[in-house]
């Protein structure tokens, strides 16, 4: 379980996060959205005591992040945005990298290379940028920890990429792992995040299952607009919009318009979460 109470953290003077407070469950694949500046990559580099909290608590199975103790380091990992190259064989750098996680499977990530067609006895260094991207994801994986922090792990992947990585998630994640992917390509995600985060620098505005939202908001396509709708936007053949459920109708819930909904009515979106 994590657990973050009121927490803070700022740049010197710049404040980045505040008052930040919110529980995730073993089990769950969170998507993390935001605006830019908003602090996902911080929040996620708190998490993986990367940084050390400024205000109040963040804690991971009753452990401070920050403290790095060798028991918590081996049970967490975090894919960063941008990856290095190293100058090596990938099935050699795994090798040889997987001894600081315990659980790391050598036979795991060769097959997960194997779902994204890359060639784990190529070097890293000659390889593109989203072939570099495909290993970093293959070894995240194959350290079998319990908690996954992945800050925009799509970025760079190619479209059959990004659908091999919905597999490989799916595919590769324990039922008792807890994964936190900071995104801005909703749509690359959709079918394998859930519950949804929207953060804000000072407030949570959201963190609720696909269930819980599609209970309390109604999303509607159709080619005529409501103008009691809190978000509408244009799409080939008439309008997505999204309404308060006020008759318990099922929908699909579209993420995209979910973000630009919250946004739009961010104190009545928490009040109507919160209750």
């Amino acid at each position: 379980m994590i657990t973050i109470k009121k927490l803070g953290f700022s740049y010197g003077d710049h404040v980045v996060l505040k008052d930040i407070s919110m529980n995730l469950e073993e089990g769950r694949i969170y998507g993390l959205l935001g605006e830019n500046g908003v602090g996902k990559t911080t929040l996620l580099t708190l998490l993986a005591g990367l940084k050390k909290v400024d205000d109040g608590t963040l804690e991971i199975d009753g452990q401070k992040p920050f403290n790095r103790e060798p028991s918590f380091l081996s049970n967490i990992y975090y894919l960063p945005d941008e990856v290095p190259a190293p100058r090596r064989k990938a099935i050699d750098f795994a090798i040889d990298h997987g001894q600081y996680w315990e659980n790391f499977n050598a036979q795991k990530f060769s097959e997960i290379m194997t779902v994204f067609d890359n060639d784990q006895n190529q070097r890293m260094d000659h390889m593109s940028y989203g072939q570099l991207k495909k290993t970093f994801i293959s070894f995240a994986l194959a350290c079998n920890t319990k908690y996954l922090f992945m800050d925009e792990p799509t970025n760079g992947l190619d479209i059959p990429s990004k659908g091999q990585f919905r597999k490989a998630v799916s595919k590769y994640t324990s039922d008792d792992s807890t994964l936190l992917i900071s995104t801005h390509q909703a749509r690359d995600l959709e079918a394998i995040i859930d519950p949804i985060i929207i953060l804000d620098r000072r407030d949570v505005l959201l963190n609720a299952s696909l269930d819980e939202i599609a209970q309390k908001l109604y999303f509607d396509y159709t080619s005529e607009a409501d103008p009691a709708a809190l978000y509408q936007e244009m799409v080939p053949g008439g309008n997505i919009q999204v309404l308060r459920n006020t008759t318990g109708a099922e929908s699909k819930v579209n993420i995209e318009a979910l973000f630009n909904a919250v946004l739009l009515h961010k104190n009545e979106i928490k009040e109507m979460f919160n209750k």
